[in-house]
């Protein structure tokens, strides 16, 4: 056998577990969020100045952010609700650390992380070891999650948190020539996601687990150790992810805080083409799925639409996402 037949196999497995270099759903989210942008700066002017769209960019960053431990999470067919849970936890520890320590950011930063880390990896061992449904771990760890971030909140806000993290936030701290931090951060680990699921054999078998776990076990991945690790990184990002709104906020954290996150986590991540069923997904068109909710939701405010609109077109774009995509997998079982 010569080493091009020696290939083929590989190549033609490949071609089938991942996703072309820019998919269709990705095209789709770029003309819809082209179309918008045009409208919205029609009807309100203001939208397309940087007053506007940096603060935009602010809020997609967290969401953006998470969604890519997300992408992996559920391109492994699971799903993770205790996300907004994690958010709370994270902040109120590192906000209260901040508050009584004077630590500097690299050490508040990394305290966020890696209790994100922990509490991912807490979801990932009953996932994986436990062979329970993902949904309903993570359902019952969110509660766990909430209820000790309002013990740790002890039914008071935190007050007078300083400015140590304000580089990621808004304003000329949180931004170099009008680019906020956050989304900068946000942009390298879409591109690190993009490459690790492409290119490496971790990240592609992540797509074989999804697509069938059993034969993915049967072809010598370590099936366990690997759903493991996604939800920690989905953990670590989310302990990330609340040091930047931490900074986006005022100095005062109420128990309010991640409240709704994992909805618009997985709204994004669902827009952005990846299969509810899993074996697919593409962390590109995560982050294009996160602008699009915001976008959704900023052009209804400025537009003094009742703010429910906002709830209604992020449904409505929800539910054709995953009906296309229920569409496209009936057609590949057929063909």
């Amino acid at each position: 056998m010569t080493v091009t037949d020696a290939r083929a196999p590989e190549e033609v497995s490949l071609r089938r577990i991942l996703p072309p270099v820019v998919t269709g759903q990705e095209v789709v989210l770029l003309a819809v969020l082209a179309v918008l942008w045009v409208l919205l700066g029609i009807f309100t002017p203001a939208f397309l100045t940087a007053g506007s769209i940096g603060p935009l960019l602010v809020q997609v960053a967290p969401i953006a952010l998470i969604g890519v431990g997300m992408t992996f999470v559920i391109i492994t067919a699971g799903i993770d609700v205790s996300v907004a849970g994690m958010i709370m936890v994270c902040a109120v520890v590192t906000a209260r650390t901040l508050v009584g320590a004077d630590v500097p950011a690299v050490v508040a930063v990394a305290l966020a992380v890696a209790l994100g880390a922990v509490l991912g990896s807490v979801n990932g061992l009953l996932i994986a070891y436990g062979r329970v449904h993902p949904i309903i771990i993570t359902f019952g760890t969110a509660n766990v999650f909430t209820w000790l971030g309002l013990r740790v909140f002890d039914s008071s806000t935190v007050n007078n948190i300083p400015g140590t993290l304000s580089f990621l936030g808004r304003g000329a701290a949180g931004s170099t020539l009008g680019v906020p931090h956050s989304f900068a951060l946000t942009l390298v680990a879409v591109a690190v996601a993009w490459w690790f699921l492409r290119y490496t054999r971790a990240g592609r078998n992540l797509y074989a687990i999804g697509g069938n776990q059993n034969a993915a076990r049967l072809a010598g991945i370590k099936v366990q150790p690997r759903l493991v690790s996604v939800y920690l990184v989905t953990g670590a990002l989310a302990g990330l992810a609340a040091c930047m709104i931490i900074a986006t906020g005022t100095s005062t954290l109420d128990q309010s805080v991640g409240a709704g996150k994992e909805l618009q986590v997985i709204a994004a991540v669902v827009i952005g083409g990846t299969s509810i069923l899993g074996g697919r997904g593409s962390v590109v068109g995560t982050l294009l799925g996160a602008l699009l909710v915001q976008t959704v939701v900023s052009g209804v405010t400025q537009l003094g639409w009742p703010t429910q609109l906002g709830f209604l077109f992020v449904g409505v774009f929800i539910l054709v996402a995953v009906g296309t995509d229920l569409i496209r997998e009936r057609a590949r079982r057929r063909a």
